[in-house]
């Protein structure tokens, strides 16, 4: 159907990258939402306890700088999130010894043993919601870092 004051350059919207992204990214999160209710976790505090056990496990001196530049969350954002965390006993914030400026997070015991749950169910979740995909999984994932490498890019 045309129209004299069509705006768009597509046909249908199924022929827009960015709306059908902006879809299935609600589709994802919503559901995943749902994964995450049996821990009392958000997807932001997941990501970021998530995050900060993967870089203890490969011997990374934890700050909130690494863990806003690791997960692509704002510094505020982080830091918000993190002392959400901390009031749940999931993880401690300190003074970092060497850098006055630096906080080291670190998972509490809890922490550990509710990550360690939530990440099976995370990634049993991803590999159930991206089976669609099928053996183009690994093409895709590499399609997306392509996209994340387009930040900071001006439009």
């Amino acid at each position: 159907m045309k129209d004299s004051d069509n705006t768009f350059s597509v046909e249908s919207a199924e022929d827009s990258s960015g709306f059908l992204l902006w879809q299935v990214t609600n589709l994802w999160q919503r559901e995943l939402k749902k994964a995450l209710e049996q821990y009392d976790l958000t997807h932001s505090q997941y990501v970021l306890l998530a995050s900060t056990h993967w870089l203890t496990l490969h011997g990374k001196d934890v700050t909130q700088v690494l863990l806003s530049t690791h997960t692509k969350i704002d510094p505020m954002t982080t830091s918000t999130v993190l002392r959400t965390l901390q009031t749940k006993g999931l993880l401690a914030r300190k003074e970092h010894p060497t850098d006055t400026r630096a906080k080291t997070v670190a998972l509490t015991d809890a922490g550990k043993n509710v990550i360690k749950q939530a990440v099976i169910t995370v990634e049993d979740f991803d590999r159930k919601f991206f089976s669609v995909l099928g053996n183009d999984t690994a093409l895709f994932n590499k399609k997306l870092v392509a996209l994340l490498s387009l930040e900071g890019l001006k439009s």
